[in-house]
């Protein structure tokens, strides 16, 4: 095999998802469209790369200094749902039903993978409680070991008793992830939040 094409495969093979079948089939079908797809996909990766980054508030995907829900007043400001990553966001926007804003960690609790709070944006997410505009915070992570065990490392955390902590319901399965959801299991988890 040609070095280069087997570069393009491992390269796509390290992508979330893509086995080396699906990462053949993927590079074959870009070499044989002679057409700009390949070319697009380049240009399109490149500027998504240099144009996106953190939020400087809730650690979502912005090209400005905020994301765009963070500078939304038409959004509810006084609730915020934390999600381990900005993938989440993408989800639950999907789904239509939440209007409030969003609090990204960067993962999850992992004591296996060395990841402690002081890996995360917890710090930050209690600064934000903390400023008394918030009346309301939405755990959603992942219903996984790790994603429990911040939720309620999360609910722990000292912060104002007129701000309510809930979990996102159990709509979503046990060792699923929130982006594999479809919109009727993310508004059902929603609607049944409760209380931690």
């Amino acid at each position: 095999m040609k070095k280069s094409l087997t570069q393009l495969i491992d390269a796509l093979v390290a992508l979330p998802g893509i086995g080396p079948k699906t990462a053949q089939r993927i590079a074959l079908h870009l070499l044989r469209n002679r057409n700009d797809l390949a070319h697009r996909l380049v240009q399109a990766i490149t500027e998504a790369h240099d144009q996106l980054h953190p939020c400087s508030r809730c650690f979502s995907l912005a090209e400005g200094e905020l994301c765009e829900v963070c500078s939304n007043l038409g959004r509810d400001h006084s609730l915020i749902c934390v999600v381990e990553e900005p993938g989440d966001v993408l989800t639950l926007e999907q789904s239509g039903k939440y209007r409030g804003t969003y609090h990204v960690l960067g993962g999850v609790l992992s004591p296996i993978d060395n990841i402690g709070p002081e890996d995360l944006h917890i710090k930050e997410l209690l600064t934000r409680i903390g400023s008394g505009d918030v009346r309301e915070v939405i755990i959603a992570t992942n219903p996984t070991t790790e994603g429990e065990a911040t939720a309620v490392y999360l609910a722990r955390q000292p912060h104002r008793p007129d701000v309510l902590i809930t979990r996102i319901a159990r709509g979503l399965p046990v060792g699923s992830d929130l982006e594999l959801a479809d919109r009727e299991t993310i508004s059902r988890a929603f609607e049944g939040r409760r209380e931690i």
